[in-house]
């Protein structure tokens, strides 16, 4: 699979100066992490899911997980879990586009019950996302993917959620961190990335940010949300970790201003997806993933389709950037300080380092921008051209 498939040829040309690169489940964790981008979730309860996660994988969606969590009332959930088997048994039986597929379970010994269930068909699945992830809680889910792996004969990735009322509280979180790190370290082979469940953390406060705020401008939950990057995401032996939620995909009556400034997009003239952006929500999104990115994070979980390409094109590197990393990489081992080639900034090898190669990995996986392509030209690409 490749991000951007969805463009034809002549427009992947006018906007890629190194188009994104091919990549599949079977790939390095290291590169799949970065590859999911933005990760949509949808209902296990959805009668027509095989059609929609195809439809999806057509329209540019690259990770789906299907959720027999939250998304799903008790009362339904045995019925989800006969759907999503069903569904995802068809969806092996087309042999249609498809993304990377994940299953958020509740209990460990749903692992084992579905990929009974998918049989031969248990190779549609890339792994499986872990809820209310603690370090007591933890070690049998981990347990059960691995146990899920030697059964099928395939790799299955595990992706643990942050998001137990532990992790809130100031005088626990630090214990709880440390010792989710321990455990997850024993498994390291299996954890493609580390995901926080914003909504989760904020119910232990009765809080829900508004559509005017980003997650970050939330304190009680930044916080955790820092705490998360300095234990998992170090440079050296860190763990991906994803961006959370955005909630919102539709705007009523702002209170604050909108979140996109209105000059770029009127000098490439496109007043009218700004106009889009906005009435969508989607200017707040944008900058929240701006921000994810800022403060270390990776990727984004979203819920609506509408927030996928959006995500995949604030992931594709800019010119700027990847020249900037090049330089850098070229130059780490001996160390010193050095001019960018844009004349706009100090590139200091041995520091940025880390950055550089964290750059280069979604150069991989989104493609480098031309030099006279915007985010702009890259959001209208994409929206315009939206098959979801």
């Amino acid at each position: 699979m490749r991000h951007f498939d969805f463009l034809d040829s002549s427009e992947r040309e006018r906007l890629f100066y190194r188009p994104p690169g091919d990549f599949s489940a079977a790939d390095a964790p290291a590169l799949l992490a970065i590859a999911l981008g933005a990760t949509l979730y949808t209902p296990a309860t959805r009668p027509a899911l095989a059609r929609d996660i195809a439809r999806r994988a057509a329209g540019g969606v690259v990770s789906l997980v299907v959720c027999l969590e939250d998304a799903v009332p008790d009362s339904r959930l045995p019925a989800a879990e006969t759907n999503a088997i069903e569904q995802l048994r068809e969806l092996a039986r087309c042999g249609g586009p498809a993304p990377l597929l994940f299953i958020r379970i509740r209990e460990p010994d749903q692992i084992a019950r579905v990929l009974g269930g998918l049989g031969d068909a248990a190779g549609v699945l890339t792994g499986f996302v872990l809820p209310k992830f603690t370090e007591d809680r933890g070690a049998a889910l981990l347990d059960a993917v691995a146990d899920g792996t030697r059964a099928t004969g395939r790799r299955l990735l595990a992706m643990p959620v942050l998001e137990s009322a532990e992790l809130m509280y100031a005088e626990s979180r630090v214990e709880a961190l440390t010792g989710i790190r321990r455990l997850l370290d024993k498994h390291r082979d299996i954890v493609l990335t580390v995901r926080v469940g914003a909504t989760d953390l904020s119910a232990v406060y009765g809080i829900r940010r508004p559509r005017d705020l980003t997650v970050w401008e939330v304190r009680t939950v930044a916080d955790v949300l820092a705490d998360v990057v300095n234990v998992f995401a170090r440079a050296e032996a860190g763990y991906p970790v994803s961006g959370p939620v955005w909630e919102y995909y539709s705007a009523p009556e702002r209170i604050l201003k909108p979140q996109l400034r209105e000059t770029p997009f009127v000098a490439h003239c496109e007043a009218r997806l700004r106009a889009e952006l906005i009435a969508a929500d989607l200017d707040g999104l944008i900058r929240e993933v701006l921000l994810d990115r800022a403060n270390g994070l990776t990727g984004k979980t979203v819920i609506h389709p509408t927030h996928v390409q959006p995500v995949h094109a604030l992931s594709v590197v800019s010119h700027e950037e990847y020249l900037d990393a090049l330089d850098i990489i070229g130059s780490a081992a001996d160390g010193g300080v050095s001019g960018s080639a844009y004349r706009n900034k100090m590139n200091e090898s041995k520091p940025h380092a880390a950055w550089a190669r964290r750059v280069l990995l979604r150069a991989d996986a989104f493609g480098v921008a031309h030099p006279d392509v915007s985010l702009v030209d890259l959001l209208a690409a994409c929206l315009h051209h939206d098959g979801g």
